[in-house]
């Protein structure tokens, strides 16, 4: 009986301190918002076991000690070299500071720049390029696909190699796990071309001490002979996005970039290749750069788990910040920080004409819901919601009063914030931003607009669930 009981309180007092343990690293752990360690104070505290257990595989931004020195190695080696410095305006110059600031890359002038707003135009536009390269095609993607368009890409890859072009191509070890593993993989390899995994998974169980498992490479690059990039939301899939047909069509937009800022994208390529592959791709980064005559001034920028903390929230915020008299965002997936949230407000209430657009059936449940919460406070600012109504609204476009555009990779969620690594280019030039409106504009045509009185409206149960789930933000 004596045994039994102090059994028992060992068993107690071991839990206890354990749980502290974790509590007590939770709270300590730097670059963390005071919400989310509250949130993970009150996970670990409530859930006994299931709390500790999810805190271990997702409280960490952590890749593993072997790839995270294995990138600073890579950092210090692709030091970035002095450009030509553009003539920045002087009211946008605090927007490039910000984003030199991130990657290290100067804003540069001599670039021109197309937009598609349609799936397959882009493939299509994407394979005339890489038919056309003379050197080198660099690709990176975080979901590719085997249907139509993701298999274009791997013959169009395929083509360039047997020509003598070098071609490399980098897919994320989760977003496109079923091509990596599959005969299309292997068949690009035996053609030619040197193909590489992002953040292989390796077996899951093994994971939880090598990093964690959803910290995934977001990012959507293709540049070709160091000339041209693209730059946008699109995957290589087609638009029916047949893994989740029930939300289709997958609705992007993207960015056919040519001039000097195709090598900060070839710069944030090569860092991520170097970082998979033993291969020194320096020398590609010494090349002169050629600038396109009578182009506009454009910045790339990277961020992810091993770049400062924080970096895409604040490019965000610093353009929320600046705007004057219109500011149009689209995005999917939208779990804001308070920062970003107060932006968004404290712009709609000095009188900017704010409006953000998200998909009106998201294929996150969990992310939908959390979105939805943010929305009472939006509209009591003045912010004017849309909910778009043809498909998944997959863009992730922004853009402010009549000429300054940012486009990427990038989600306005603390998984884009914190956990994926992506990549965007902000550039500043009339006629591509007004592009880039038309685009936004047309999207707006396509949705519902929310008003306050519909949210008031929300049952009980929808505006419970959604506030939980919000409330779960820090955590998400």
């Amino acid at each position: 009986m004596i045994e039994s009981s102090l059994f028992a309180w060992l068993s107690a007092t071991t839990l206890i301190v354990v749980h502290a343990v974790f509590i007590a690293r939770a709270i300590l752990r730097p670059h963390r918002e005071p919400a989310s360690r509250l949130a993970w104070v009150l996970v670990i505290a409530t859930l006994p076991a299931v709390g500790i257990l999810g805190y271990l595989l997702f409280g960490e931004v952590d890749i593993g000690r072997r790839r995270s020195g294995r990138r600073r190695d890579v950092a210090r080696a692709l030091q970035v070299l002095p450009g030509t410095p553009a003539d920045v305006p002087l009211r946008d110059a605090h927007l490039f500071r910000a984003g030199q600031s991130i990657s290290g890359f100067e804003a540069v002038g001599g670039n021109r720049g197309s937009l598609f707003s349609d799936s397959n135009q882009n493939v299509d536009s994407m394979i005339a390029d890489i038919d056309a390269a003379r050197e080198h095609v660099h690709l990176l993607v975080y979901i590719w696909l085997a249907d139509r368009n993701g298999l274009r890409i791997a013959e169009a890859l395929k083509r360039a190699a047997s020509r003598g072009v070098r071609c490399r191509a980098i897919a994320d070890g989760l977003g496109s796990r079923a091509l990596v593993a599959s005969e299309h993989w292997k068949k690009m390899r035996d053609a030619g071309v040197a193909v590489a995994v992002a953040l292989p998974i390796g077996s899951p169980l093994l994971r939880i001490f090598k990093g964690r498992i959803d910290l995934r490479n977001h990012r959507k690059i293709l540049v070709i002979d160091d000339r041209i990039t693209y730059c946008g939301s699109q995957n290589c899939a087609d638009p029916e996005f047949r893994i989740k047909p029930k939300f289709a069509p997958w609705v992007d937009a993207v960015i056919r970039f040519e001039g000097p800022v195709a090598r900060q994208n070839q710069h944030l390529f090569v860092a991520d290749w170097m970082s998979a592959v033993d291969e020194d791709l320096t020398d590609l980064l010494r090349r002169p750069v050629e600038a396109v005559p009578g182009g506009f001034v454009a910045q790339a920028f990277g961020t992810g788990p091993t770049v400062r903390n924080s970096a895409m929230p604040e490019m965000f915020e610093t353009l929320m910040y600046s705007a004057r008299r219109r500011m149009t965002i689209t995005t999917p997936y939208f779990v804001p920080n308070e920062a970003m949230q107060g932006g968004l407000c404290a712009a709609a209430r000095r009188g900017v004409d704010t409006t953000i657009v998200f998909p009106a059936r998201n294929d996150s449940r969990v992310v939908a819901a959390a979105s939805r919460s943010y929305y009472e406070d939006l509209l009591e600012a003045g912010v004017r919601v849309h909910e778009f109504v043809g498909g998944l609204l997959h863009a992730k476009t922004f853009t402010v009063d009549d000429d300054v555009t940012l486009i990427g990779s990038a989600n306005m969620d603390r998984r884009s914030f914190d956990l994926n690594y992506e990549n965007n280019i902000l550039l500043v030039d009339a006629s591509m931003t007004e592009s880039v409106r038309r685009l936004q504009d047309d999207y707006i045509a396509r949705s519902i607009e929310v008003a306050a009185a519909d949210v008031r409206k929300w049952p009980l149960t929808r505006r419970l669930w959604n506030n939980a789930v919000g409330m779960m933000g820090p955590v998400l």
